[in-house]
C-alpha cells in the first residue's frame, strides 16, 4: 500500500505528481522532447514530486510517448527515488503477456518504484488502433478489457490455475525468478467504466480531468460508491490529472497555455501536428466554434502566477476530494514546462532532495 499512498509534502494538501506527454513543439524534435523528459524527471525527484508518469499515444506528431516502457526504462536510469509509471499503457493495444514482461523488466530495473497504469481507450484514432491491433474492429479490445486485465494480473502474479492453457507460461522477469515483486496496477479512465471496475476490484484509480472535466465528479463518485476493499487497498485512492502552467508573468502563462489549446483544436478537428509556438497561437484567427472550444478548454487549465496556480489546484482538490494531483503541462516550450514545475514546487514549499 505504501507504493500507492504517498505522503503529502511541504504545504501541499495532497501529494503532487507529474504526467508527461513528452511534448514536441514546432521547431523542436523528438530527441529534444525526450531529453526534456529526463530533465523533468530529475527535477520532479529533486523537488519532492511523488511520481512521474508517461502516457501512451500514437500517430500524434505533438507527442513522443508512443512507447511508455522504453521511456520509463530510460528515466529509471537517470533517477534514483521517484516513482515511475504509465499513465497509461492502453491495454487493448497489446497482448497482456507482453505488458507483464515489459513491466516485470522495469520492476527488475527499478525495484519498488514502478507503477502500471492501464487504460482501455486506444490512445489514438480508429484507423491507427486497427493498425496497432491488426483488426478492423477498433473497439474489440476495449470491449474485452476486464478479461485482458484479469489475464494480465494472472501473468504478473504467475498464478494461473492448474489446467489453464497458460498455466505453464511465465512472464519473465517475474515471480518465477523470485524477488523483486511486481508493480501495482492502476486503472485510468475518462468516464464511468473504469471508475466502476477499479472500485469493484479495489484498485487505485486515476481520472483524466485534464480532458474530461465534466465527468470528473460523477466518475469519482462512482469509483467511491463501487469500491470494495482488497489486498491492495482498504479505502479508495483517486488521482486526477490536471493541466497546470505556472509562470513568473500572468501574460506569459496564458501565451503558453494557448499553445496547448490550439494543439487540441487541431487534434479534435482531425489536424494533429506539432504543438504551435506562442507566436503562432497568438496570431491564429480562431473561428467562433474554435474560440468556444478554446474558452472551454482553458477554463479547465490552471494557469497564471505561482500563487494563482496554487489557489486553483487547492480549490480543485477540495472540490473533488482527490488523494493526489498529477500535473501535466502540454505546452510548446520545454523550458516553460520545467520552469512551471519549479514554480509550483516553490509555491507549495516542496522539499528539495539532497
Amino acid at each position: 500500500m505504501d507504493a500507492i499512498r504517498g505522503t503529502a509534502h511541504g504545504t501541499a494538501p495532497v501529494p503532487l505528481s507529474v504526467l508527461d506527454l513528452v511534448t514536441v513543439g514546432r521547431g523542436g524534435t523528438a530527441t529534444q522532447a525526450l531529453r526534456t523528459s529526463v530533465d523533468l524527471a530529475r527535477l520532479a525527484e529533486r523537488r519532492g514530486f511523488h511520481r512521474h508518469w508517461v502516457a501512451e499515444h500514437h500517430s500524434m506528431p505533438g507527442v513522443a510517448s508512443s512507447s511508455p516502457a522504453v521511456i520509463l526504462a530510460h528515466l529509471a536510469a537517470h533517477t534514483e527515488r521517484i516513482r515511475l509509471g504509465s499513465g497509461g499503457v492502453m491495454l487493448p493495444n497489446h497482448a497482456p503477456l507482453v505488458i507483464a514482461e515489459q513491466f516485470g523488466t522495469l520492476e527488475a530495473l527499478a525495484p519498488g518504484r514502478v507503477d502500471l497504469g492501464l487504460g482501455r481507450a486506444p490512445g489514438t484514432d480508429g484507423a491507427t488502433a486497427a493498425a496497432l491491433r491488426r483488426t478492423a474492429r477498433p473497439n474489440e479490445g476495449a470491449d474485452d478489457f476486464p478479461q485482458q486485465l484479469a489475464e494480465l494480473t494472472r501473468f504478473l502474479d504467475d498464478d494461473f490455475p492448474g489446467g489453464h492453457p497458460y498455466a505453464r507460461i511465465h512472464a519473465v522477469p517475474g515471480p518465477v525468478q523470485g524477488p523483486p515483486g511486481r508493480p501495482p496496477v492502476w486503472l485510468l479512465g475518462s468516464s464511468g467504466f473504469s471508475a466502476r471496475l477499479a472500485g469493484a476490484l479495489g484498485l487505485p484509480f486515476a481520472f483524466a480531468h485534464h480532458f474530461s472535466a465534466a465527468n470528473t465528479l460523477p466518475a469519482l463518485d462512482l469509483y467511491r460508491e463501487s469500491f470494495r476493499p482488497s489486498e491492495v487497498l482498504d479505502a479508495p485512492y483517486a488521482v486526477i490529472g490536471v493541466s497546470a502552467l505556472a509562470s513568473d508573468d500572468e501574460r506569459e502563462a496564458r501565451r503558453q497555455a494557448l499553445t496547448g489549446a490550439l494543439a487540441m483544436v487541431r487534434l479534435r478537428t482531425g489536424r494533429p501536428g506539432l504543438v504551435p509556438t506562442p507566436e503562432e497561437a497568438e496570431a491564429h484567427e480562431f473561428s467562433p466554434l474554435e474560440r468556444e472550444f478554446v474558452d472551454s478548454w482553458l477554463g479547465n487549465v490552471v494557469y497564471g502566477t505561482p500563487d494563482t496556480v496554487r489557489a486553483g489546484l487547492d480549490d480543485l482538490q477540495k472540490r473533488t476530494g482527490a488523494d493526489e494531483l498529477m500535473i501535466t503541462a502540454n505546452v510548446h516550450g520545454g523550458d516553460a514546462r520545467l520552469r512551471s514545475y519549479e514554480l509550483i514546487a516553490d509555491a507549495y514549499v516542496l522539499p528539495t532532495a539532497g
